[in-house]
């Protein structure tokens, strides 16, 4: 189990709903994923379901709640960017051939809020919702600050091996930097200095972002 907050019923019930984010899963199944005892498995399980976040499919297992929907719809629609961004980064995807994502940060986190696949059968993959650590990887780097001097920043093999990756920050109307446009893959296609290849495209890309969020 991941300790992120120090409350730990909290990130039991955090940890539980994220064992079912691939797919339904029985209580054995949630015990092995979560690492919790069985019983608190369970008790958290049947609290999360009696508030909708966890649901039941129809052999019993237990599944992500309609709540949920409804939660996720306001987080987006507060958060608009996510949507009005996604033709600019499709763009980049597309021009590109490489994956695309849209991170922003949660804490000493960031959490991949939109993610565009390349269409290579060799790609990186960063699922949508995902969060991955601040303090590796070129989008973390720029959500904790730091700028290269191209308005880029750009990582190798930092948190996979094989993998590289080039991001630039979207700032709001004040400057302040509230999400990264970050492009990731494989090395043996972008190589081991995708920023001097991919950069200016990203940070264009990144600079459009920003327009929208004014």
């Amino acid at each position: 189990m991941n300790t992120v907050t120090g409350v730990g019923v909290l990130d039991k019930a955090a940890t539980v709903l994220r064992a079912v984010a691939d797919g339904p899963v029985g209580l054995a199944g949630l015990q092995a994923a979560t690492g919790l005892p069985r019983a608190t498995a369970h008790r958290l399980a049947m609290a999360l379901e009696a508030h909708g976040l966890l649901r039941r499919d129809v052999q019993g297992r237990f599944d992500l709640g309609h709540e949920l929907v409804t939660l996720g719809r306001l987080a987006t629609e507060r958060f608009p960017l996510v949507e009005s961004a996604r033709p600019v980064l499709a763009d980049l995807r597309d021009s590109t051939g490489e994956s695309v994502q849209l991170f922003v940060r949660e804490g000493s986190h960031r959490r991949c809020v939109t993610s565009l696949q390349s269409p290579h059968a060799l790609r990186w993959i960063v699922p949508e919702g995902a969060l991955l650590p601040l303090d590796v990887g070129s989008a973390g780097r720029v959500l904790s600050g730091e700028l290269g001097p191209a308005g880029w920043v750009e990582s190798v093999e930092e948190r996979e091996p094989g993998v590289g990756s080039v991001s630039a920050p979207v700032v709001d109307g004040v400057g302040t930097v509230i999400a990264a446009v970050s492009l990731s893959g494989p090395l043996d296609r972008i190589g081991r200095r995708p920023g001097e290849r991919f950069g200016p495209q990203v940070v264009a890309t990144a600079t459009a972002t920003s327009e929208l969020s004014v």
